[in-house]
C-alpha cells in the first residue's frame, strides 16, 4: 500500500511547487521592487504609515528573491547541499512570515489613529515612533524563529545533513509541536485577532461620525475596506498553512499512530498550503498603493518623467 503513495509528495514538489514559486516570483518581484524604489527616490518626506509600508515591501522584496533558488531545485528534484544556504532560506522564509503580518497590524492602527486624530498629533502617528515599533517588531519576529534556526543547526549536524527539511519535518531536542503551536499563536493568531479588532474600532469609529455629521464620510471608507481585506487574506492564506503545519508535525510524534500513507497524504496537503501561505507577498503591493496617497501620486508623477525622457522631442510649431 505505501508504494503506491510514496511519489505524491515528489510529484507536488516537481510540478507544483516549483512553477507555483516561479510564478510569484515574477509577479511579485517587479511589484515590490517598484515600491522600494518609489520610496527610496520619490517619496521625500517620510511618515509613520510610509514606514511601516517600506519594511513591509523590503521584507517581501528579499524573501520572493530565494524563489528562483527554490523552484530551480523542486523543478530537478534536487536538495538544497549547502547547509549556510539551506538555513538562510528558511530564516527569510519564516521572517517574512511573521513579520508581514505583524506590519499590517501596525498599518491598521495606524490608520485607526488617523482617522481619529486627523491632525497627526498622536504619538504613535510620528515618525519617530514608526521606526521604533519597526525595530522592536524585527526583534520580536527573530527571537520567535531563534529556535527554529536551532533545530535546523542540529538537523544538519546529524545523518540527514545532505537534505534541506522544511520546519515541519525536523527533529530535535525539544518539543517540535509545542513549539509550533507557540509559533502559531505568538506569530499567526495574536496579529490577526489585532488585525480584527482594529477593523472593527475603524468601522465604530467611521459609524460613530457618521451619526454625528449626519452624513456619510465617504473619504475615510477606503482604510476600512483595505484593513478588512487585509484580515480577510491573511485568515484565508494562513489558516490552512498553520493548521496543517502543525498537523503534519503532529503526525510525526510518538504518540500519533497513523499508518504510513496517512502521514504522506497529511504532508501532502500541507505543501499545497506553502505557496498559498506566501501569496501574500504578490498581493501586498496593492495595499502600498491604496494606503498612500502621497506616495502614489509621486510614484506616477515619476514614472511619468521617466516617460517623457525617453519619448522623442516634438517639432516646432
Amino acid at each position: 500500500m505505501a508504494s503506491n503513495c510514496t511519489e505524491i509528495n515528489t510529484v507536488l514538489e516537481h510540478y507544483y511547487l516549483s512553477p507555483f514559486y516561479g510564478i510569484e516570483f515574477c509577479i511579485g518581484f517587479p511589484g515590490n521592487l517598484l515600491v522600494v524604489l518609489g520610496y527610496i527616490f520619490c517619496l521625500t518626506e517620510w511618515q509613520s504609515c510610509n514606514i511601516y509600508l517600506f519594511n513591509l515591501a523590503m521584507s517581501d522584496l528579499i524573501f520572493l528573491c530565494t524563489l528562483p533558488r527554490l523552484s530551480y531545485l523542486y523543478a530537478h528534484d534536487k536538495s538544497e547541499i549547502s547547509p549556510y544556504w539551506c538555513i538562510i532560506n528558511r530564516y527569510i522564509l519564516h521572517v517574512n512570515l511573521y513579520s508581514t503580518i505583524l506590519f499590517m497590524v501596525w498599518l491598521s492602527m495606524d490608520r485607526f489613529l488617523l482617522i481619529k486624530h486627523p491632525m497627526r498629533n498622536h504619538v504613535l502617528l510620528r515618525s519617530r515612533t514608526a521606526m521604533i515599533i519597526s525595530g522592536l517588531s524585527w526583534l520580536v519576529v527573530n527571537v520567535e524563529i531563534a529556535p527554529m534556526i536551532a533545530l535546523m543547526v542540529d538537523d544538519i549536524h546529524g545523518d540527514n545533513s545532505s537534505h534541506c527539511k522544511d520546519f515541519a519535518s525536523l527533529e530535535g531536542n525539544f518539543n517540535t509541536f509545542g513549539y509550533s503551536m507557540g509559533l502559531t499563536v505568538t506569530g499567526y493568531i495574536v496579529p490577526m485577532i489585532g488585525l480584527c479588532v482594529f477593523s472593527h474600532q475603524i468601522a465604530d469609529l467611521l459609524h460613530a461620525q457618521e451619526k454625528a455629521l449626519q452624513r456619510k464620510t465617504i473619504s475615510y471608507k477606503r482604510p476600512l475596506k483595505v484593513v478588512a481585506s487585509a484580515a480577510i487574506i491573511f485568515l484565508v492564506l494562513y489558516t490552512p498553512y498553520h493548521l496543517l503545519r502543525n498537523i503534519r508535525i503532529a503526525s510525526q510524534q510518538s504518540w500519533a499512530v497513523m499508518s504510513e500513507c496517512t502521514k504522506i497524504y497529511i504532508e501532502g496537503a500541507y505543501i499545497v498550503t506553502r505557496p498559498l501561505a506566501f501569496l501574500h507577498s504578490v498581493i501586498n503591493p496593492i495595499f502600498y498603493f491604496l494606503m498612500g496617497d502621497k506616495f502614489r501620486e509621486l510614484l506616477l508623477n515619476g514614472l511619468r518623467k521617466l516617460f517623457r525622457i525617453k519619448d522623442p522631442p516634438s517639432e516646432p510649431a
